[in-house]
């Protein structure tokens, strides 16, 4: 008898007599083209491993150092041992065992908080998550009580903001950018119609730096014109801020939550962008109070924690360690963690915006934003854009893209492509760029697919 070899994968579908579930008798959600947008956007690449990819919005990988994992474990285990006192059995543990619910560097992050962005927090309304990603469901999952609880979303959107509503059954209604980031105006109207309607809005989400996709920027006194407003609408507000850092000024505005006089800001945290994605560590601080029949209520961190203990119990102690060891080893500042990426990101976005400019001149009827920072920016085109497009452009052009579809609800084609431009070299941007026009010739003046 031959030895069993491994398993082949099935790929003529389901074998006679086997269980298949019809997609109907699963959860709603599962039918949503948001959900299939996540993982679309992180696999095209591996799809066309040959194109340059202005896809992903990644990190930049060149500062990547396998020695510094290592080197900040063995910092923040040195930290445990002499700041705290805890002995070396203390320590293995909390790297080796099941770990706090609401994380075991809360402190640490609170104190670089405090440091970088002046936000003065508690850190018992921290919760350490599984990346931002885990932070957004874990909030959307709190605020959903029944089929009136609606959410607000600066359209566009973050799509993986968009799937964990989905998820926990949070309906989300659009507000328009506009040129400022957000159109108060639209917002108010947006609240006041939806109770109205009967229905509950309970918080306005957005990314008020460099937001994902629009790279746009919230000026100081919109900053404070949205507070204003959400205290109006008694409306909470949802602060995800991953690109703040990464500004092309030395002058960073203020976040929301650092202007925030009412605890009415549920900040949402990651390090996928200051330290690295492979980490998946992120964080909420949610310090509104809870008020309960019969006593005290506590935090509502407190009440995100109780939900993470029955999602992912915690989140990884070891990662944690690490992310803690970066944070030490910079004395306790991600800006000063980040001059090398900083830099890189002001690079490209400069490149990017002069690569742009000699390829496509007036009148060439393509034209682009010019963010201050971050990852992204936004590119109007002649034609309509769509996944079917950037198969062909991955194909026959090699070069990569998101169409901007993906962060609206609809999905209809729209004659715009988000360009991302954190991960690229000098010499991918500008082949990139090259390869980019070559495709936007060819759909300008009427070529085949």
């Amino acid at each position: 008898m031959p030895a069993p070899g491994p398993s082949q994968p099935d790929t003529e579908g389901p074998r006679p007599g086997s269980v298949t579930l019809p997609l109907h008798t699963l959860h709603h959600s599962l039918s949503d083209p948001s959900l299939e947008s996540m993982n679309f956007l992180n696999e095209v690449s591996q799809r066309y491993p040959d194109a340059i990819s202005f896809a992903a919005g990644r990190p930049y990988e060149e500062l990547f150092d396998i020695a510094q994992v290592h080197r900040h474990l063995e910092e923040f285990c040195r930290y445990l041992e002499a700041d705290r006192g805890w002995r070396p059995a203390q320590v293995r543990r909390a790297i080796f065992q099941y770990g706090r619910t609401k994380g075991i560097v809360h402190d640490l992050v609170a104190a670089t908080l405090a440091k970088d962005e002046g936000m003065h927090v508690d850190p018992e309304a921290i919760v350490m998550t599984v990346g931002c990603q885990e932070g957004l469901f874990l909030v959307a999952r709190a605020l959903r009580t029944d089929a009136r609880d609606v959410a607000l979303a600066v359209a566009p959107t973050y799509v993986g903001f968009t799937g964990a509503a989905r998820l926990a059954e949070l309906p989300l209604l659009p507000v328009r950018a506009g040129p400022e980031g957000i159109d108060l105006d639209d917002l108010v109207r947006t609240v006041r119609q939806a109770r109205k309607e009967g229905l509950r809005p309970r918080a306005c989400y957005l990314v008020p730096d460099f937001a994902n996709p629009l790279g746009i920027s919230l000026s100081v006194p919109t900053r404070r014109a949205l507070l204003a407003a959400a205290a109006e609408c008694d409306l909470l507000i949802l602060e995800d801020n991953p690109y703040g850092l990464f500004s092309l000024l030395p002058e960073r505005p203020p976040t929301l939550k650092a202007l925030d006089s009412e605890r009415r800001v549920i900040y949402l945290g990651s390090f996928a962008k200051t330290a690295f994605p492979g980490a998946r560590v992120g964080y909420v601080i949610a310090d509104q109070a809870v008020s309960a029949d019969g006593g005290a209520g506590g935090l509502l961190a407190d009440r995100l924690a109780a939900i993470k203990s029955m999602l992912t119990v915690n989140t990884s102690p070891l990662a944690q360690a690490v992310i803690g060891g970066r944070l030490l080893a910079h004395d306790l500042s991600l800006v000063r963690a980040n001059t090398g990426e900083a830099a890189v990101y002001r690079r490209n976005l400069t490149l990017m915006l002069e690569g742009l400019a000699a390829r496509f001149p007036p009148g060439s009827g393509v034209s682009w934003n010019s963010p201050g920072g971050g990852y992204f920016l936004v590119l109007d085109v002649p034609f309509a854009t769509s996944d079917e497009l950037l198969a062909h452009s991955g194909r026959r052009h090699g070069v990569l893209w998101t169409p901007m579809h993906h962060f609206y609800a609809g999905g209809a084609p729209l004659r715009q492509l988000r360009l991302s431009f954190s991960q690229l070299t000098p010499g991918q941007i500008g082949s990139g760029l090259d390869r980019l026009a070559a495709l936007v010739h060819e759909q300008r003046d009427g070529g085949s697919r």
